[in-house]
């Protein structure tokens, strides 16, 4: 048996585990930027060079770009480049349908975990992420992708599962891809955003409750519907 020391992480790995967690839960969204490296720093107490590590680390990954004079800011999750799932979406290789079928596998088993799981961080997070979408729907009549996907991700983290985040983790581009044209869609009939914002506050009610059962078909009926309704539409 070969034994290997302990490692300690650096202070600049945690910095980016908490940066990249704030991109991929919705608090930093696409298009937005991101605080100054000195506030960061003086934020998470650390030194500038470990925030500039991880950013920069970041924005190997796409997750972050800078742009001449202005800053730094999320990237859009269409136009990063790398992900598979994504250029799979981008060439029809992969329909909503298909979509639909492996968020259908992977959100069900989640939120009933996440019933069973969530801090009140968690809750207070899907919380957050659906009063967004409230806002949304009664200023624009649309529903963001942004707070959709926040939501979503949200229960994933409540999941405690670390290999569940972790494919959500690598999901999530083309989750919000994914998400972002279903909206498109659904934008035309708004009756059909007010159904999914009841759908979303009934998954909401069961986590909160703790009713794993109840939030496993609550967020099967709401991804059915979803289904139902391009399979009907034929897009």
């Amino acid at each position: 048996m070969s034994l290997k020391p302990i490692k300690p992480k650096r202070i600049s790995d945690q910095v980016f585990e908490q940066l990249r967690e704030l991109i991929y839960r919705g608090d930093f969204k696409p298009g937005e930027q991101i605080p100054p490296e000195r506030d960061l720093a003086q934020s998470m107490e650390v030194s500038r060079t470990s925030v500039r590590n991880a950013i920069n680390k970041l924005v190997t990954m796409g997750l972050l770009e800078h742009r001449q004079g202005q800053g730094t800011f999320v990237s859009s999750p269409e136009s990063r480049e790398g992900n598979p799932l994504v250029a799979a979406m981008g060439a029809d290789e992969a329909s909503i349908d298909d979509l639909l079928e492996v968020r259908l596998g992977l959100e069900c088993n989640s939120a009933m975990l996440a019933a069973m799981r969530a801090s009140q961080v968690d809750i207070n997070a899907m919380r957050k992420a659906l009063e967004e979408m409230e806002e949304d729907l009664r200023m624009t009549d649309k529903i963001s992708p942004e707070s959709d996907v926040a939501f979503h991700m949200a229960i994933t983290f409540a999941t405690r599962n670390p290999v569940v985040i972790h494919l959500m983790r690598s999901f999530y581009d083309f989750l919000f891809v994914g998400i972002k044209t279903n909206l498109v869609h659904l934008y035309l009939e708004r009756p059909m955003l007010d159904e999914v914002m009841t759908q979303h506050r009934l998954i909401f009610k069961c986590i909160e409750s703790r009713d794993g059962d109840g939030a496993l078909e609550a967020m099967k009926e709401h991804i059915l519907f979803v289904k139902h309704f391009f399979k009907k539409k034929q897009f």
